[in-house]
């Protein structure tokens, strides 16, 4: 085998473990769920119909699947928000510290390094009705919590946690952006009179655009996905649906349920809707950025 043949092959060869990862867990899968979703099949196994379109229809036709819609888009839009609003927040304070820099941003960093379901439990004993700290705050100030009763409560503690969790992925890269920026084009803007808050809008923010459009994408596909753990060990998609996203009704109908027919066509529509915002973030807020 010649030189130039060995420089084609090798590359192939690196990349087959790799490969073959990919096609065992994510595209043959992706294949049996697609299958699936056309057919009506036994709880048991034991036989399965071909119904064409029918759990599509039937899946968006239901109001429980708008209404999962609905709690993925508030947690979509809650945690990608305020995760990138708050690390965006420290990174900037941490980029001023001169002293024990290290030490904070390594603080800070922790958090990412606890699992989704860990992150949940933990956010779920500070907001105990009973024991919870910070529950026991509020009731100082005349808000009685109780997130196993009240819907809208139980919501706001899944994207307290997540946001809490996805918080220092966001820091990572929002302080590597931050450090990259040239500091004589601030000293220039201060020499210009122009004070901090002028300077971070005109100068900082827009050459941090890249890394915000990149955070934006990151964390709509974790709002969608990745939240499951943080729902399952806090509230397990009540009370009464109140937390219930688009994944966690996936599970539910097709762990839970065994309508592996409807939850297919559920994981179906739910790779479409990602795709489609993906699509629409490349499309439109991407003529925003500024490379």
């Amino acid at each position: 085998m010649t030189t130039f043949d060995n420089h084609r092959v090798t590359p192939w060869i690196l990349l087959a473990p790799q490969l073959l990862v990919v096609a065992v867990f994510f595209f043959w899968p992706a294949f049996q769920a697609l299958q699936q979703a056309f057919y009506v099949e036994d709880p048991f196994g034991l036989g399965r119909s071909f119904v064409w379109f029918d759990n599509f229809t039937r899946v968006l036709a239901s109001p429980e699947y708008h209404r999962a819609l609905g709690v993925t888009v508030a947690v979509g839009v809650g945690v990608a928000v305020g995760a990138m609003a708050l690390a965006l927040l420290l990174a900037v304070l941490a980029d001023r510290v001169i002293r024990g820099a290290r030490v904070y941003r390594s603080l800070l960093i922790w958090p990412y390094a606890v699992a989704p379901a860990v992150a949940g439990v933990l956010w779920m004993f500070l907001f105990d009705p009973g024991l919870g700290i910070v529950s026991h705050l509020l009731a100082g100030v005349g808000v009685r919590w109780d997130h196993h009763l009240h819907g809208d409560q139980a919501l706001a503690l899944v994207i307290i946690a997540s946001i809490w969790k996805q918080m220092s992925y966001n820091f990572v890269f929002f302080l590597a952006g931050l450090q990259a920026i040239p500091r004589s084009l601030l000293e220039a803007a201060a020499i210009d009179a122009a004070g901090p808050w002028r300077r971070f809008w005109s100068i900082t923010f827009p050459l941090l655009s890249p890394t915000t459009f990149f955070l934006l994408v990151m964390n709509s596909v974790y709002a969608f996905f990745e939240t499951f753990g943080t729902i399952d060990a806090t509230t397990a998609g009540g009370p009464g649906g109140a937390t219930r996203t688009l994944v966690y009704k996936v599970y539910e109908d097709g762990v839970i349920g065994y309508d592996l027919g409807s939850s297919a066509a559920q994981s179906v529509i739910l790779m479409l809707l990602v795709g489609l915002l993906t699509l629409i973030q490349f499309r439109y807020v991407e003529r925003r950025v500024q490379y």
